[in-house]
């Protein structure tokens, strides 16, 4: 019997179609449940973005806008998704999308606002540090300036802006007085941030440059974030990690120093101590001042850190202790007085900078300063102690590339106390205790990569004077160019007045001083070039008045004062245009007056000269293996109270000049010898007059000048640094 495979053959072909079938379906299904995404993709202005990335969030579903903007592609996804759309200096677009309608869309991709070419906020500020967005000096520029001998304030006075007031020594700012600026160490303020002194000795900054890595100087207009300064604050940053394990010496002429640096896996420490001895200098430089006793001091400074996974908490110390005995000549006396002064003062800071949950920052820290002078004036004793102390808590939000918020709140505690016991037994004792809170807010919104603007506003209440104060600060800034733009900067501050002056403080007899700034600014900066012009106005009122020759126990106190100040800054820079040389240039015009203090009426202050200009040069001989530089200041006369004329202030002393040089040279990789001269040309510069309280026969008031402590500086050092690479020096300290 034949076999049969007809019945099994048809049920083959049957099950063949049923497969084909189904999977057909399955095709047609999946063809069919696919949407096509559509559009095109310009810029603010209307014009295509090519090469931008375009996707659903979550798949590989996408593609890249052509030559003209447009894109399509398609997509198994359904119902609601997000389309992202991403393109290097723009920001990412992210949009919730109906995928079955999206077709022919057109997305609008806005600048980023974080690129390297976004405007910055410039008005008012001078930056130097590596971190800087946009940096006037580098972090070697504040000490290899010829003339500044290390000292971070003598730098700075070569920047417009600021007036070089030679027997004082501190930081003068557009018509502000030197207790206007506030300096600040990692965001802390720093009570006491210079040197004891007495009249017309000049004096210098505390902290050496050795651990800092960065400065913001502001010259007015700055954040809500900072209070108490009616004109400028200093902000100075340590830094955050040092590269490597070293030891660096200095032996100089007026003194030994020494360094050491120790780098672990998350933390580091750093030390440094000096003694300074300024005996060999006097000896071998004439002096205009009868020293009994040179100045000498002991200093140390100390900064740890520690790295946590999302902060970095830093612990600053620093102490100085510095003594010296002269004897000053007056014109009101036939004898010297004899001043003998001893400062003990030391500085602790704490900070802790770091990120937590989605897009918060932290910045807290705390500072304490104690600093104690002991006075021997003549047979006259006079004691005074300051303790200081600042508590700091900011928070800052970015809610997006456009929009950051930061708020916090401030802590300000001062004790201060002073004995006078005079020779006839009599004891007066003088003092005050002041607390003030503050709280504040800032945001900063960014409109585009060319318009920017800061809106904050501080509010304090001062126990002291039983007051409260509110301050609204704004700026903003337009870039109108790939490397020019203009900024404005208005704002509202105030300040405690003088301690010379509360320490008298009795029935809330004084009111806080205060200032308004407006400042205009334009910047260019391209290519190692640096220009900036700046003019600006301030409005002072509730200056402190008192009636008698000096401000004393006795005298009659009242914020009756007022002033003004407007000026031009100018400032270039250029590190290119000539091989191995740097130079700057700033010039700074003041018209300033004041009615304070005993005034008869509103004149220039004694500290003030309309026209200054710096000029700094830095030139690198490579057949030398030297760097040489030289500083040219100059200021025009600083007009004085002359009592043999009938108009108040009419005096105007000479201008002053100031030529200085200095020489690096590399005696091998880690090895330098070091030398410097102030003054080189040995001008004769005068500060002002003294004038006599009481006429002669004639009815003729005598005087005589203030002149520098000696008309030339020099200094000479050896700078050695042992590191682990064999190739870092101290160039950059000098």
């Amino acid at each position: 019997m034949k076999p049969s495979f007809t019945h099994h053959s048809n049920h083959s072909q049957k099950s063949l179609k049923s497969i084909f079938s189904f999977a057909f379906l399955l095709f047609s299904l999946a063809v069919f449940s696919q949407n096509t995404i559509s559009g095109k993709v310009v810029d603010e202005k209307g014009k295509p973005v090519s090469g931008a990335n375009i996707f659903i969030e979550g798949t590989y579903d996408g593609a890249s806008s052509s030559e003209t903007g447009d894109f399509s592609f398609t997509t198994t996804t359904t119902g609601n998704q997000t389309l992202v759309v991403s393109f290097l200096i723009y920001e990412t677009s992210k949009t919730v999308i109906d995928v079955a309608t999206f077709q022919n869309k057109i997305i609008k991709l806005r600048e980023s606002v974080t690129s390297l070419d976004a405007v910055v906020i410039t008005a008012g500020t001078l930056e130097a540090g590596d971190k800087a967005r946009v940096s006037v000096l580098k972090p070697l520029d504040i000490v290899t300036t010829a003339g500044s001998a290390g000292n971070i304030i003598a730098a700075l006075q070569t920047l417009p802006g600021t007036q070089t007031v030679g027997e004082d020594g501190r930081l003068f700012v557009r018509g502000g007085e030197a207790n206007e600026t506030q300096t600040f160490v990692d965001g802390i303020r720093v009570a006491q941030p210079y040197g004891a002194t007495t009249n017309n000795l000049p004096t210098r900054g505390r902290f050496s440059p050795f651990l800092f890595s960065g400065i913001s100087f502001s010259t007015g207009g700055y954040s809500a974030e900072y209070g108490e300064a009616l004109s400028s604050v200093l902000l100075l940053n340590t830094q955050d990690e040092p590269d490597q394990n070293k030891t660096e010496i200095s032996l100089m002429t007026v003194g030994l120093g020494i360094g050491n640096t120790q780098k672990w896996a998350k933390s580091s420490l750093s030390v440094n101590a000096n003694y300074i001895n300024l005996a060999p200098y006097q000896a071998a430089v004439p002096q205009n001042v009868d020293w009994n006793s040179p100045f000498q001091s002991l200093s140390g400074e100390t900064v740890y850190r520690y790295n946590f996974n999302n902060g970095i908490l830093k612990v600053y110390a620093a102490f100085d202790s510095s003594k010296f005995d002269i004897n000053q000549e007056s014109i009101n006396s036939a004898e010297k007085i004899r001043v003998d002064l001893n400062n003990n003062n030391f500085y602790l800071n704490s900070s802790y900078k770091g990120v937590f949950g989605n897009n918060w920052q932290i910045t807290s820290g705390l500072s304490y300063g104690y600093s104690n002078n002991k006075i021997n004036l003549d047979s006259d004793k006079v004691a005074n102690d300051e303790n200081a102390a600042h508590l700091k808590l900011k928070l800052r939000k970015s809610f997006s590339e456009r929009v950051k918020i930061s708020f916090g709140a401030d802590y300000f505690v001062t004790q201060f106390n002073e004995d006078f016991n005079e020779n006839s037994g009599s004891v007066f004792t003088n003092g005050y205790d002041s607390n003030i809170a503050a709280i504040y807010t800032e945001a900063d919104i960014f409109f585009s990569k060319k318009w920017a603007a800061k809106v904050g506003i501080r509010a304090s209440n001062n126990d002291l004077l039983n007051e409260t104060a509110i301050s609204p600060r704004i700026s903003f800034a337009y870039k109108m160019a790939k490397n020019s733009q203009f900024s404005f900067a208005y704002g509202d501050f105030t300040q405690t007045p003088n301690a010379e002056y509360i320490k008298y403080s009795s029935n809330n007899q004084f009111e806080s001083e205060k200032a308004s700034h407006y400042i205009l600014n334009f910047q260019y900066n391209k290519n190692g070039k640096t220009f900036r012009a700046e003019t600006y106005y301030k409005d002072y009122r509730n200056l402190v008045k008192f009636d008698t020759e000096t401000a004393r126990y006795n005298s009659v106190f009242d914020n009756s004062g007022s002033g003004y100040a407007k000026g031009l800054d100018l400032f270039w820079r250029d590190g290119k245009s000539i091989k191995n040389l740097e130079y700057w240039v700033s010039y700074s015009y003041i018209d300033t007056e004041r009615n304070y203090k005993n005034f008869s009426s509103q004149v220039t202050p004694s500290f003030i000269a309309a026209h200054s200009l710096s000029i700094v040069t830095k030139y690198w001989i490579n057949d030398w293996k030297s760097q040489i530089g030289f500083t040219n200041s100059y200021s025009s006369g600083r007009p004085y109270n002359n009592p043999n004329e009938t108009k108040f202030m009419n005096g105007k002393t000479k201008s002053y000049n100031s030529l200085s040089f200095n020489w690096a040279y590399l005696l091998s990789q880690q090895k330098i010898l070091y030398f410097s001269v102030s003054n080189v040309l040995g001008s004769q510069n005068v500060f002002g007059y003294e004038y006599a309280n009481n006429s002669d026969n004639a009815g003729f008031y005598n005087r005589k000048e203030i002149i520098p402590t000696a008309d030339r500086f020099f200094f000479v050092g050896f700078f050695w640094t042992i590191s682990n690479d064999k190739k870092d020096n101290q160039l950059r300290n000098l």
